[in-house]
């Protein structure tokens, strides 16, 4: 028989661009066979947005449906040793769920801050500069590493923010090396990380394997699938294909985007497999399974080219035909892949172009659920239950604010969308790619941009329109200030399309 409230699975991509989903980008270089089948047999959405385009900021929108520059991250992410960025009475999807009977399971990389304690019993992440890394704090958390108890329970983490269970790793280029469960490490880091592998100087397990991360967080989701309790909460946040771009074996040389292009592959095996344990399990019926990525592409790391060259070399845009990468406000440092799958819900293989946040996540499984939300939690989430249901003539939010990863701000009202800094980019885009898309530099304070005719952001008409300039940097001042969410009716005087 048939459940009354569903399982929900959420497989949160690291780094993964728009465009590297084949089902995105007719010109992908990328195979995405089983993602391609999930758009299939669910809705594909093409205007879906991370809240920001780094990590800790995103994901902290994910969980709590709060942006995260309401938190006093203004700007970046949380480092290593770094205190929780959840704050401890802050309501989140698994508490919300949780209290609506389901089983709430983590699996992945955290990346939102935790308590550790060091060996002479004292926090570790009040002696450090919150959100904040240059060499000399680096050399501070290098040290820190061998001041940690590694026996102590570590708090501030998943099992303390509303999740039942949790296995994973906290950044896979951070110290400690070392698997997680629930609140302790599963064995303490012993020995130095060699410089010839990947990541920050730091303690590790012998023999920590980078490619052994993603089987052993595929083989962990599908058997807590198989096994788990219904209804159930899974949020599986990957640590791929984020650097270090570590392919294993039967992926190398899959696609035509070198190896990050064969990484993605493994992303799509992994999906597979939640697919087929699903199928197994006499689950797949009652499940909403998503998925989408926490930001835009990595343009540049230190063990592979980067989007931008990536594209030059193999002719693969992972920003699809958006503008940016990671860390910018550009439509490609934060329009994310996007599937959602229900059977007997939504719509097979169908496509949603309306506006919708990885952070709405909060308020739609509270309507799923029948869950009043309290007034002060998912206070910039939006249900889009009745987007997945079919119902996409009529949006449900039709303000978005953006946030890049120096802390720029950006809003999105309908197809226009305001950029209060005088650039998108928070990384320099190359010459070639610039050429190539005929941008060119202004004078003016701000961009401005209509989507619905420049989707490229080539043309800024932030001189050309000052009417919409003034009421959008408006309703953006105002949702700073008192915390509305800009979603739909929350904010009125809303500028409409011509």
């Amino acid at each position: 028989m048939k459940q009354s409230k569903p399982n929900i699975i959420y497989i949160l991509a690291d780094d993964m661009g728009y465009g590297d989903m084949g089902c995105n980008n007719p010109d992908s270089k990328i195979p995405t066979p089983n993602l391609d089948h999930l758009a299939d047999q669910g809705m594909r959405f093409t205007d879906a947005h991370a809240a920001s385009s780094l990590c800790t900021p995103s994901r902290y929108n994910v969980l709590t449906g709060r942006y995260a520059w309401r938190t006093r991250l203004k700007r970046g992410i949380v480092w290593e040793w770094d205190s929780p960025l959840i704050e401890p009475d802050r309501l989140t999807v698994a508490s919300l769920l949780k209290a609506q009977g389901y089983a709430t399971h983590c699996i992945g990389k955290w990346h939102l801050g935790w308590d550790w304690m060091t060996v002479d019993g004292q926090l570790a992440g009040p002696q450090l500069p919150f959100g904040q890394q240059n060499r000399e704090i680096q050399e501070q958390r290098h040290e820190m590493g061998y001041q940690i108890d590694y026996g102590h329970r570590i708090g501030g983490g998943p099992i303390d923010r509303g999740f039942d269970t949790y296995f994973g790793i906290d950044v896979p280029n951070f110290q400690p090396y070392t698997w997680f469960e629930n609140a302790h490490v599963t064995i303490a880091p012993s020995v130095m990380k060699p410089d010839s592998m990947y990541g920050h100087p730091g303690l590790m397990v012998p023999d920590w394997s980078l490619e052994a991360v993603v089987p052993e967080l595929t083989r962990r989701a599908v058997s807590l699938i198989e096994d788990a309790e219904e209804p159930f909460f899974l949020y599986l946040p990957l640590t791929s294909p984020h650097a270090p771009i570590v392919p294993n074996a039967p992926f190398r040389g899959m696609s035509k985007a070198g190896k990050y292009g064969d990484f993605v592959c493994e992303v799509d095996w992994l999906v597979g497999e939640v697919m087929s344990a699903l199928d197994r399990s006499g689950k797949a019926d009652n499940t909403l399974l998503i998925f989408t990525s926490d930001n835009g592409p990595e343009s540049g790391a230190a063990d592979y080219e980067g989007a931008y060259e990536l594209a030059r070399n193999t002719g693969h845009y992972s920003m699809g035909q958006w503008r940016g990468a990671k860390r910018d406000i550009w439509e490609g440092g934060h329009r994310e892949p996007f599937v959602a799958r229900w059977p007997g819900a939504i719509p097979a293989g169908t496509v949603c172009e309306q506006l919708v946040c990885l952070g709405d996540l909060v308020a739609t499984c509270a309507e799923i659920t029948g869950a009043t939300l309290p007034e002060n939690a998912g206070e910039d989430s939006v249900s889009m239950l009745p987007l997945l249901k079919g119902e996409t003539e009529q949006p449900t939010r039709t303000h978005l604010l953006h946030h890049s990863g120096s802390g720029n701000f950006a809003i999105r009202s309908n197809d226009w969308v305001l950029i209060d800094a005088p650039s998108g980019g928070d990384v320099q885009e190359p010459d070639w790619f610039k050429e190539e898309r005929g941008y060119s530099s202004d004078d003016y304070p701000g961009e401005l941009f209509r989507l619905s005719v420049d989707c490229t952001e080539k043309e800024n008409l932030y001189g050309k329109h000052p009417e919409v300039v003034e009421q959008l940097s408006e309703v953006l001042a105002r949702a700073k200030k008192d915390g509305a969410g800009a979603g739909g009716s929350a904010i009125n005087g809303s500028y409409e399309s011509e």
